[in-house]
């Protein structure tokens, strides 16, 4: 199944999927809003800030299933990302990234391999996928690295198309 064929929801409830970002290079992340790397939204906009013309979105996945750091609704969720951090990237509903409820897109994304080789579960909040233009998932980013290192850098610039 391509990555583009999977219906997802935006964070207003409207139909979307990656095909509405075919073309891009992508950073998906999983988010939320009371976790110890919350901060991380901030070098996830200036990402996008920094390579938006060049071709490249950050999309970004609210999750609930690590400790329950993303309680909020859609619309508190939303307020919490503008006003706190002045995210502009696109959020999509609530996601469950693990378990028997996974959402397909994590079903999908989950099976790439972080720089140890390791598929599988995501680890907790702000895991980072790079996906190329073309669909591919070509880096897989554990939580804890920083949007803004180098590895997470370069893993952006290898697939911008512009």
């Amino acid at each position: 199944m391509s990555l583009y064929d999977i219906p997802l929801r935006t964070l207003s409830g409207e139909s979307a999927s990656l095909a509405d970002h075919k073309g891009k290079a992508l950073l998906i992340v999983n988010v939320a809003s009371k976790c110890g790397l919350t901060p991380q939204y901030a070098g996830l906009e200036r990402l996008q800030e920094r390579y938006a013309e060049r071709g490249f979105t950050v999309l970004g996945f609210p999750s609930n299933q690590f400790a329950g750091q993303e309680p909020g609704s859609a619309e508190e969720i939303q307020t919490f990302c503008s006003t706190t951090y002045g995210v502009s990237f696109p959020l999509f509903e609530k996601t469950d990234v693990n378990g028997e409820d996974r959402h397909p897109l994590y079903a999908e994304l989950t099976k790439a391999v972080d720089a140890e080789g390791q598929a599988g579960d995501i680890g907790w909040n702000f895991e980072k996928f790079v996906v190329s233009p073309d669909g591919a998932v070509t880096a897989r980013i554990r939580a804890r690295t920083e949007p803004e290192a180098t590895e997470v850098i370069e893993a952006i610039e290898a697939v911008l198309p512009a």
